[in-house]
């Protein structure tokens, strides 16, 4: 078995590679693929990809294990990648005779489709777990029992042979809106970030946040928050977030005074911060445009001001926790290279960068936007790579390699999605689910946004940002919008909090990784994320309020929203800290976030109410530092 290790590392590194380039192929315009072909090809390629490489994954651990112990398990892998390529073959070559004769199915046509849904479940269990899967088996159990089930819930009955077909053979299961997605937007958004990545983009932006914070209080937390933002920009993944900025940025955390916790948690945080930061706001996002039919760039205004008050939140707390710890800034260095020196190799990543900024706004698709900017940005490598071309060829072929293999994941979360979305478009059970939650709120919309917030935070603890959103967007999201809140404004509520979801004990992924990384308690940094990101779980609550936070109203409106949005957060930064200017007792930490919460809410009259507050709470402490200097002068 270990003989077949090398050519089973090949064949799936050039598998991956081969979907990458037929993505481009077909994004590039010379090719023409109907809708279903291109979802359909996208999910049989990476499934085989996925049980591939578990069965790779096997043969390494046989070689520190008994490898008979895994021999069996090993073949069956790859007996399941076989039926995930045969399968998709099958309905690829049927998908077209279908759609000519009206939608007439044969036996073998709901054989396979059971198949495919199988394997579906197979790959989701074994990527993500079994919590997403265990929600999709009671979705797909409904339509067989919906008859025996009582009030509500009862509805007429579907065979496991209509499931099937409909969940394979039409646009409204697996591949529907949510693998399209995967299968345009989000690949070639993860190719290009991996091109990033692989050509040194990571570097550039860590050098960037470095001399920017160069020589400032808690200089390195501050790093942290800049290079995740940046970072978080062309990433949108919290753990991938962490696993790439935390090696470099929690050691100097610690270095400089942190403990390691706090350390963990900052970087946790921020990491977070960057599914929320456009342009690419995470897999979610692109779906969530989809889903409600309004361009990427329309999502991207939208949850622009958010962002900058989430990373602005984080920033007031490492300054204020940095002089609470009494961290002075670290003493310049005369070694320090010319910024030029830094910029001008970095214009192959920032030009790019802009460019499919611009493009997105300028009302082009994110696909084209992103394979315009990847175009550019491999010119620019290429002008730097000029005397080790073989070099550039070996590091494109990885950023592909890795670019396409990072969606694995997303992609079965979207297939497993679909499985879910279809059958609440069979079934008419979203329908029924938004009626239950307008029930339970009393028709009250804040009541509706305090059990959806919950609702989210829970299952977004065990899915994937994408897979919770999707969920969310399909059975909870409709029920606000019928409540009367605006369709961006429910659909960003519930996108919040999935992804905050990975910092929320007890199960938060990118405290984990952050925490392995700085080698301190899991528990211990959990809750201090929570404490640190406590703003983002006020934020959806802030822009239901007040949606000129979401770009919606006049000028001066989103003006006055950002000012007061900006103190808001840093009096609810204050209170969690517990230090301004000062150690603060408990009593005026609550002031600070009584503060924050009045001008949370978007009125003039709240306005005008925190400002004085906060004017207030200001002034007071410099007027006792100046009368205290003066006694001290005149003793």
């Amino acid at each position: 078995m270990q003989n077949a290790l090398p050519a089973l590392k090949l064949t799936t590194r050039w598998m991956a590679i081969g979907l990458g380039l037929w993505h481009l192929y077909v994004v590039s315009g010379f090719a023409s693929y109907s809708t279903l072909e291109v979802r359909i090809t996208h999910l049989t390629v990476m499934l085989v990809l996925i049980f591939a490489v578990l069965a790779q994954r096997r043969l390494q651990d046989s070689a520190e294990s008994d490898m008979q112990a895994n021999a069996l398990l090993f073949i069956f892998d790859l007996c399941l990648a076989v039926l995930a390529a045969g399968s998709g073959y099958y309905l690829f070559s049927r998908w077209l005779d279908i759609a000519m004769s009206g939608g007439i199915t044969t036996s073998t046509d709901a054989m396979v489709g059971m198949l495919v849904i199988a394997l579906v479940m197979i790959a989701v269990v074994r990527r993500i777990g079994w919590f997403l899967a265990g929600i999709i088996i009671v979705f797909l159990a409904y339509p067989l029992i919906s008859p025996w089930l009582p009030g509500v819930f009862t509805s007429r009955g579907y065979s496991a042979t209509r499931i099937a077909e409909f969940m394979t053979i039409s646009s409204e299961g697996i591949y529907g809106i949510p693998l399209g997605v995967s299968a345009t937007f989000i690949i070639m958004f993860s190719i290009f970030g991996s091109f990033l990545n692989v050509f040194g983009a990571g570097d550039f932006f860590f050098q960037i946040s470095s001399r920017l914070t160069k020589g400032t209080k808690a200089a390195s937390a501050k790093t942290a928050v800049i290079f995740s933002t940046l970072l978080g920009m062309i990433s949108g993944s919290a753990a991938g977030n962490v696993a790439v900025t935390g090696t470099m940025t929690i050691p100097m955390m610690k270095r400089e005074g942190y403990q390691p916790h706090q350390a963990a948690a900052i970087e946790a945080v921020v990491s977070t911060g960057g599914q929320i930061m456009p342009p690419v706001m995470g897999a979610a996002a692109f779906i969530m445009a989809e889903i409600i039919g309004v361009p990427y760039s329309s999502i991207m205004l939208a949850a622009l001001i958010p962002a900058i008050l989430f990373f602005t939140s984080i920033f007031f707390m490492v300054h204020l926790q940095g002089e609470s710890l009494g961290i002075d800034p670290a003493p310049r260095t005369e070694a320090e290279p010319p910024l030029m020196s830094i910029l001008l190799p970095g214009l192959r990543f920032m030009v790019p960068f802009f460019l499919l900024v611009g493009m997105m706004v300028s009302g082009y698709s994110p696909f084209k936007s992103s394979f315009t900017a990847l175009g550019v940005l491999l010119a620019g490598c290429v002008l730097f790579e000029l005397k080790d071309l073989r070099g550039f060829w070996g590091k494109c072929c990885d950023a592909l390699e890795s670019g396409t293999k990072s969606v694995m994941s997303i992609a079965v979360a979207c297939a497993g999605a679909g499985l879910i979305a279809g059958i609440l478009a069979m079934t008419g059970l979203g329908s029924k689910v938004s009626g239950l939650i307008i029930t339970a709120s009393a028709g009250v919309p804040l009541i509706a946004l305090i059990l959806t917030m919950f609702v989210s935070i829970i299952l977004g603890m065990g899915l994937p940002t994408t897979a919770a959103y999707l969920i969310l967007a399909t059975v909870v999201a409709p029920a606000l919008v019928e409540m009367g809140v605006p369709v961006l404004t429910a659909h960003l509520f519930v996108f919040f909090y999935g992804c905050i979801s990975t910092i929320t004990p007890p199960v938060a992924l990118a405290s984990y990784v952050a925490a392995g990384i700085a080698g301190s308690d899991i528990n211990k940094t959990s809750w201090t994320a929570f404490a640190y990101g406590i703003t983002s779980y006020i934020l959806p609550f802030m822009f239901f309020f007040g949606p000129a936070l979401l770009m919606q109203g006049t000028a001066p409106e989103i003006v006055v929203a950002v000012v007061t949005g900006l103190l808001s957060v840093f009096c609810f930064s204050v209170a969690v800290v517990g230090y301004f200017m000062r150690k603060l007792n408990i009593g005026m930490r609550a002031v600070f976030a009584l503060t924050g919460l009045v001008m949370m809410y978007q009125s003039w009259l709240s306005d005008a109410v925190g400002i004085a507050i906060f004017a207030g709470l200001v002034l007071l402490p410099r007027a006792g530092v100046a009368a205290r200097k003066t006694a001290a002068v005149t003793n």
